[in-house]
């Protein structure tokens, strides 16, 4: 069986996270990040909303809860409106590819290493045990 260095594995990660960087969700998402960052109605709302979320924080260090009720009223109504724009619309869309292939290749990774541990200590994958396991199977007392 082949030995790898830990620096070696990472390499090959960062490898992995440049040829990611270059898959045509990742582009799809750069570009509509750049329309979004263009869109004064978005930014618009974006600081108002950053603005009131600071007064927020202060109404409710401050216990004002009355006040802090209304602030987060006026931003849920603005995150709402934010949320009707279609840019935003897509750009949270490609978010959700985007997280949903870096889960996928987390999830692979992390099942192909245990599945690579059960074979070379002679497990079964099949069961999810070890071959340490089966051959120390019976330690009941």
């Amino acid at each position: 069986m082949a030995q790898y260095t830990r620096k070696q594995v990472v390499d090959e990660a960062h490898k992995l996270a440049k040829m990611m960087a270059d898959i045509e969700e990742i582009d799809r998402f750069k570009q509509i990040e750049s329309k979004l960052n263009e869109n004064q109605k978005v930014q618009s709302h974006i600081k108002k909303i950053k603005a009131l979320q600071k007064q927020a924080v202060n109404f409710q260090a401050y216990g004002k809860t009355e006040a802090l009720q209304k602030i987060e009223k006026e931003i849920d109504r603005l995150q709402d409106e934010l949320d009707e724009i279609p840019i935003v619309a897509e750009f949270k869309d490609t978010q959700m590819v985007i997280n949903d292939i870096l889960q996928m290749v987390s999830s692979t990774i992390s099942r192909e290493v245990t599945n690579e541990v059960i074979r070379s200590t002679g497990g079964d994958v099949l069961s999810g045990e070890t071959g340490t396991k089966k051959s120390n199977g019976s330690c009941s007392r």
